[in-house]
């Protein structure tokens, strides 16, 4: 679009004989012209005029969703801050995980405290008798 509207200026002044344009040959007035037509050939040969085109559809869809649940009376920001919360709930794993045992390991480890007392199988403790001191 810059390379029309300068065409368009510099073709004007070529014209009316006005400025630094009327003295320049009509190769370098209408050479804006022709890299406005290499410019739109190239946008659309590449899909970006298609991609801009997609994005403002979009633009307007999101402010037509914001302006119609600001007139119900909807809070309409609801799902971005609940993404945000999502996000920042995330728990992470730590960062050294508990192996697993194994069986043969949990075996291994049954046989070997078969044989140890453990505190439930060891007798109470009587107390100090008071009286016979």
């Amino acid at each position: 679009m810059w390379f029309v509207g300068i065409g368009c200026l510099l073709l004007v002044m070529k014209l009316a004989d006005v400025g630094f344009a009327a003295a320049w040959s009509w190769l370098w007035i209408l050479a804006p012209f022709g890299l406005a037509v290499a410019w739109w050939a190239f946008a659309d040969g590449t899909g970006m005029t298609m991609r801009r085109a997609m994005d403002k559809m979009e633009e307007r869809k999101h402010e037509r969703r914001r302006r119609h649940m600001e007139a119900l009376g909807l809070n309409y920001k609801r799902e971005r801050r609940v993404a945000v919360i999502k996000e920042a709930r995330k728990v992470e794993p730590p960062p050294m995980a508990a192996v697993k045992k194994t069986e043969e390991e949990r075996h291994n480890r049954d046989v070997i405290t078969a044989f140890l007392p453990s505190r439930q199988e060891l007798p109470p403790t009587r107390p100090a008798d008071d009286k016979a001191a």
